[in-house]
This record gives structure tokens, C-alpha cells and sequence, in this order.
């Protein structure tokens, strides 16, 4: 018993880390779920704070039975749990457990879906704090089961932050690594204890798995701090994401071989996946995904579901491996896992996905959990990455974190 509960909670361990997106769906029949600012696919879902900025949250359910889906909006801390300390009426404008009215069934398709869309603000409720958000998304028809979790922040510009990003790191000159210096400027606000006041969290490509928290400044004054020479904030070049588009089911696009019919599905054929030991430049989304078709017009309702299989020509490692993305985000977590074939060498899994343009990488996990990519291909220094970094601020004496500063920035 005690043998079987371990194995339990490992493989949930597993499972729970694949994505590097919080954002994830609890429902094997949810599927395609996109949270983006303002439409902007390409960027983590972070708008302002009394602006004309939108979140825009979409996903389909494999029927076209009508679900009565509820939404629950929650204020969150620095480090995502739930804020207990505040009121809803500190956050929120409005009413909470709104129904989502926007809905519609898919057209001509051989999977029938129901594509369901939320936009926040509304005319229901709009957002009055910084910080991060948790959208909480429930069935009313299945005894308000949970189906799926949507994240995103909220940012008050009121702390500057500037980033660089070097080759030259501690560790190595141009090889296989890019290291981060920062400087954080308090914007007026008086910091009289930095330690207790204030949490950092520095990304590369928006990733929570290898996310660098609360790092210790190099220089810490009344108007400020920096981060220099910090080791904890070297990453990995890695290499360039994979992508391929399924534009149309009448013959293959970007990245695919072939695209056949098995007389009940579609399926997608990417071209056989190379380990790659140069770099090569090859413009990509970093993880991101975008719903389209050749038509490019009513996509979240007339683009079909196809089976996409992968294959992935390396050695066997000693690790489980995943193709991962920001679209990895479904319930059904063992199809990103896959299965070595001895006879042919490779990797394989067979993947349900939504017609459209789609950034992955292979990556393996290590014991503890966390995903890394050098141990099936190189790391470069060449390669383009997006860098984002999060201030969080709580006063003496208040009650929740602030988010009041934000900065992207790109090597290219």
C-alpha cells in the first residue's frame, strides 16, 4: 500500500510539472486553452491596472452539448496562493460566479466541439488591485465540478525594472549560456525593509518550472537594488523551439510531412525531429500557439481537431520525456510523454490538437521534477530568448501583494 501510494504521488509529481504554464484544464474533454492580453499570443497574459487592457481566456469542449460554465474570479499572492487576507470587494468591482454567455459549436467538423469565451474585464466585473489572478472555471451541470484554471496578472507600473542580457556569464563566454543583470528602482515608494517588502521572480521564455525567486540583490540602497554577477540568474541558452502549422487538412503546411485520413480522424505528420548539434537560427514563439486556418476567419468554431503524431530521432536517455509548450496544458498529461522505439531510434506520441501554429520543445525530467533540455540536444548562446522579470510589493502593514513592476526584454 504504502509501495502504491509513493508511485501515486511521483507520477502526479509528474504529470503536475510537464507544462510550463499554470494555466491547465482539469477535464479530459477541455481542450485549446489560451489566456492572452489584449489578443497578444506571444506574450505572458499581464495587462494594467485601470487601462483599457483586456484578458482574453478560450477553450473548447469536445461536444456540442450546452455546459453551464461559471466562472470564479480570485486575487492571488506572490507565490499563486490564494490571497485570504483581503475581501472580494477589494479586488473586485462587480459580481463574482458569472456565467460564460459566449459560446458556439463548431461547423463541419469530424470532433464536435463547443468553443466557450471570457473576456475580463466585463460589463459583470472589472479588477481594482494589481497582483495575480486565478480564474477558477466550473460545470454547474456536473455538480460545479472544476474543469479548468486560468492565470494571469495585473500590473501597477509604479517600479522600474531594467534587464540585460549577456553571453558573458560567470559560468562561460559565448558557449551555452545567457545571464541576466538587473536594477530595480523603488519609483518614490519607501522601502524601509527589502526582505519583507518585496518579491522577485525572473523567467525566461514565461516559464514557471526554472522561474529564479527572491534573489538576493548585489546593492541595496534607499532608491534601489541590483543584481549583478548572480549566478542564479544564468540560464541555459538551449536552442530555438520546433513549430510547424496545420493550416488545412487537404494537404500539409509548415513543418508537416503528410496529413492523411483513417476514415474516422485526420491526422498530422510533423517531419522527423533531428537532434541538433548546431545552431541554427530559425525564428519561433517560444512556446506559444495560435488557433488559424487557411481561411484565418471564424477559427474558434470551424477549425478541425487532428491527431499529431511526433517523432523524435535520439538516443535513449535514463529520464521521461515530454514534448512541451504552452499549449501543453490539457488534463490528459500521458500524451505528452513519450515512448522510445527501439527498432527506429526514436521518441514517438500521438497528440489531439486544434488546427493551427504550434512552438514545442523536447525536454526531459529529472528526478525532481524539473524539466531541462540539455540532456537530448545542446545548449547555445546564440539562442533568442524573452525574458521576463515581476516586482511584487507589500507594505508594513498591508494585506496583500501588489504587482508593481513589469519588464520583458529579448535577446536576439
Amino acid at each position: 500500500m504504502d509501495l502504491l501510494k509513493s508511485f501515486i504521488i511521483t507520477l502526479f509529481a509528474v504529470t503536475a510539472q510537464i507544462s510550463d504554464a499554470q494555466t491547465k484544464a482539469f477535464k479530459n474533454d477541455i481542450k485549446s486553452v489560451q489566456v492572452m492580453a489584449n489578443n497578444d499570443w506571444l506574450s505572458p497574459p499581464v495587462i494594467n491596472l485601470n487601462s483599457s487592457d483586456v484578458i482574453n481566456i478560450g477553450f473548447d469542449q469536445l461536444s456540442h452539448n450546452y455546459h453551464r460554465y461559471t466562472y470564479r474570479i480570485e486575487h492571488c499572492e506572490a507565490d499563486w496562493t490564494v490571497s485570504d487576507q483581503i475581501f472580494q470587494s477589494d479586488y473586485l468591482n462587480g459580481l463574482n460566479d458569472n456565467t460564460i454567455d459566449n459560446y458556439t459549436n463548431s461547423i463541419n467538423t469530424i470532433i464536435d466541439y463547443t468553443h466557450y469565451s471570457l473576456q475580463i474585464p466585463n460589463d459583470k466585473c472589472s479588477l481594482k488591485m494589481s497582483g495575480n489572478y486565478r480564474v477558477s472555471i466550473f460545470d454547474d451541470d456536473n455538480g460545479g465540478e472544476k474543469v479548468l484554471q486560468a492565470e494571469f496578472m495585473v500590473v501597477e507600473q509604479i517600479m522600474n525594472i531594467g534587464m540585460n542580457v549577456t553571453t558573458n556569464t560567470d559560468i562561460d563566454v559565448n558557449k551555452a549560456h545567457q545571464q541576466l543583470t538587473a536594477e530595480l528602482n523603488y519609483g518614490g515608494i519607501n522601502i524601509t525593509n527589502y526582505e519583507e517588502e518585496i518579491r522577485t521572480v525572473f523567467m525566461q521564455n514565461a516559464r514557471h518550472d526554472n522561474a529564479r525567486k527572491n534573489l538576493k540583490p548585489s546593492i541595496i540602497n534607499n532608491i534601489g537594488v541590483k543584481w549583478t554577477h548572480n549566478k542564479n540568474l544564468i540560464f541555459t541558452g538551449d536552442n530555438e523551439y520546433r513549430k510547424y502549422e496545420i493550416l488545412a487538412v487537404s494537404h500539409p503546411t509548415m513543418g508537416i510531412d503528410r496529413i492523411s485520413w483513417d476514415g474516422h480522424n485526420y491526422n498530422a505528420y510533423p517531419f522527423i525531429d533531428e537532434l541538433r548539434k548546431n545552431y541554427l537560427f530559425d525564428e519561433d514563439a517560444n512556446g506559444y500557439f495560435l488557433i488559424r486556418n487557411s481561411d484565418n476567419t471564424e477559427i474558434d468554431h470551424t477549425c478541425e481537431y487532428v491527431y499529431v503524431h511526433y517523432t523524435f530521432k535520439s538516443p535513449e536517455i535514463n529520464l521521461p520525456v515530454y514534448v512541451t509548450g504552452k499549449w501543453t496544458t490539457d488534463s490528459d498529461s500521458d500524451s505528452y510523454l513519450m515512448k522510445y522505439d527501439n527498432e527506429t531510434q526514436s521518441y514517438h506520441t500521438t497528440i489531439l490538437q486544434k488546427q493551427g501554429y504550434y512552438s514545442y520543445q523536447y525536454m526531459a525530467q529529472e528526478p525532481k521534477g524539473n524539466m531541462t533540455f540539455t540532456p537530448l540536444e545542446n545548449s547555445f548562446y546564440q539562442t533568442e530568448n524573452r525574458y521576463q522579470a515581476f516586482v511584487y510589493y507589500k507594505g508594513i502593514g498591508d494585506r496583500t501583494w501588489r504587482l508593481t513592476g513589469y519588464r520583458q526584454t529579448s535577446f536576439k
